[in-house]
């Protein structure tokens, strides 16, 4: 009667263990890692002169990556910046009016005129008495009263200038140059930003995984010359079946085991499939509703996430 017993005690601690097993599966899924990669290229066509970065490398954020060749950019940008001087200093002439020693030119032949002007109407003065006491003929007064009013003109033309060479541009021209000024501008900004396209840094930290190009060679605008991966990028896919995915949401708690790793990784679940990845030929019954499986995304700490590897199988517990 003993043996019988303790068979049964066997069979008992089997069944248990049997059960426990079923229970941890229960909970553990099979996976893979996945990386979502950054493709570093540039807008802009041109020779790589200079690769900053090597595979495997990590880099910080904003670190140099790569830089091409960029002579005519940098051309351009001189050009632009001295067409946006020009203009500045067009409108300045402009706002100013003219100049100190053209406008003391003016003054002066203003001053000689005002004096030929006293000469004048004293001259006439003297030629209007003359010709009552019958001194003077009448012509010799007609032409001393025209070169009077001549003199008289002379000033009041020369007076105007002065108070125009004083005067800034009319507000039409300030307004038209102001453009020009605004064009050049852009000009420059653009220049700037095709020059900074020829230099490309990190977008964040992360690792190198790869280099597309070797210095030297000629890259098309929008080809990618670096492929890195951010830390936060890296995530965990794995499917559960339909029983499973109702108990699930976005936050949840889990953790990643891969082979070599000293530590579970622990992560949290970022996204679940609204769709089944494998739908049976037939229509849908009890039976067959197990066989639907749906695709799940989690993500870890980024410092966590330096010890997970893209296509790397791993085991997933859920908590």
């Amino acid at each position: 009667m003993s043996r019988p017993c303790s068979a049964c005690v066997c069979l008992l601690l089997a069944a248990t263990v049997l059960a426990a097993c079923s229970h941890r599966d229960n909970n553990v899924y099979q996976g893979y890692i996945e990386g979502e990669f950054v493709y570093l290229g540039s807008s802009q066509s041109g020779k790589l002169t200079q690769l900053t970065v090597a595979r495997g490398q990590t880099v910080d954020a904003s670190a140099p990556v790569f830089t091409l060749e960029s002579v005519d950019e940098t051309a351009a940008l001189q050009q632009a910046q001295r067409q946006l001087a020009a203009a500045r200093a067009q409108l300045a002439d402009i706002q100013t009016g003219k100049r100190r020693p053209e406008v003391n030119v003016t003054k002066a032949q203003l001053a000689q005129a005002v004096a030929n002007a006293r000469k004048a109407a004293l001259q006439l003065t003297r030629d209007e008495a003359q010709y009552r006491a019958g001194g003077i003929p009448k012509a010799q007064l007609d032409d001393s009263r025209a070169n009077a009013d001549a003199t008289a003109a002379q000033v009041r033309e020369l007076s105007n200038q002065v108070d125009v060479a004083q005067l800034p541009g009319r507000s039409q021209q300030i307004t038209a140059q102001s453009a020009q000024v605004e064009a050049a501008q852009a000009a420059v900004a653009q220049a700037q930003w095709k020059l900074d396209q020829k230099r490309v840094n990190a977008p964040a930290a992360g690792l190198v995984y790869d280099t597309l190009y070797r210095v030297g060679e000629w890259v098309q605008a929008g080809n990618p010359v670096v492929q890195m991966l951010p830390p936060q990028n890296v995530k965990v896919r794995f499917f559960v079946p339909e029983t499973v995915v109702g108990k699930l949401a976005p936050g949840r708690a889990l953790s990643i085991h891969c082979d070599g790793c000293a530590a579970d990784v622990p992560a949290k679940i970022t996204y679940i499939s609204s769709e089944a990845e494998y739908t049976p030929p037939v229509i849908y019954s009890n039976e067959n509703r197990a066989k639907l499986m749906f695709m799940v995304e989690a993500r870890s700490s980024a410092a966590d996430a330096v010890k997970l590897h893209p296509g790397q199988p791993v085991a997933v517990n859920l908590q």
